[in-house]
């Protein structure tokens, strides 16, 4: 099996990267972009993560295998068609057309953890386009400790962030 570290142009400024907590039990990561596209078509693509999410970030090694519902139960779900299987990497808990998506997401190898994780997709109008903030508190057991993942979880989740900005600049 091919597991990567699973972990999510037209912004008018760089994504913001940020590991704002850390300790042996939890961290708290927070990515921000400006995207010059209204906050709605933002989140039509988070919708798409087939379109965004890197495939090097993936159990499938194929982007296009990866689903996300935008309601509350919703799976962000991921096809392994080789072994006609698949991986909920997240599920809805609140979804807010146009403003915020959250996910209870124990992202690549903290599945195989005792934690609790939520992925916190905001989206805020701004002059010109949306400001995106994207926020992964992530909590528990983790063995080796959460603080030696958390500088590489901000790296991929950044990716991510980066990943949406491309798609919204394709036309």
């Amino acid at each position: 099996m091919r597991v990567i570290m699973m972990l999510g142009a037209v912004a008018s400024a760089p994504a913001m990267a940020e590991v704002k907590t850390a300790s042996p039990t939890g961290f708290e990561i927070a990515n921000a972009a400006r995207i010059s596209v209204p906050p709605e078509q933002v989140y039509a693509m988070l919708g798409q993560p087939a379109r965004w999410w890197n495939k090097a970030h993936s159990y499938s090694g194929d982007s296009a295998n990866f689903t996300q519902e935008l309601r509350a139960g919703g799976c962000f779900c991921e096809a392994l068609p080789a072994d006609r299987g698949s991986i909920e990497h997240g599920r809805v808990v609140f979804a807010q057309p146009g403003k915020a998506l959250r996910l209870y997401a124990a992202l690549g190898p903290l599945q195989q953890e005792a934690v609790t994780a939520v992925l916190t997709w905001s989206l805020k109008p701004v002059a010109g386009g949306t400001e995106v903030t994207q926020s992964y508190v992530v909590n528990g057991s983790v063995r080796g400790g959460a603080d030696k993942l958390a500088p590489i979880v901000d790296r991929v989740l950044a990716e991510q962030l980066r990943g949406l900005q491309a798609a919204l600049a394709k036309p």
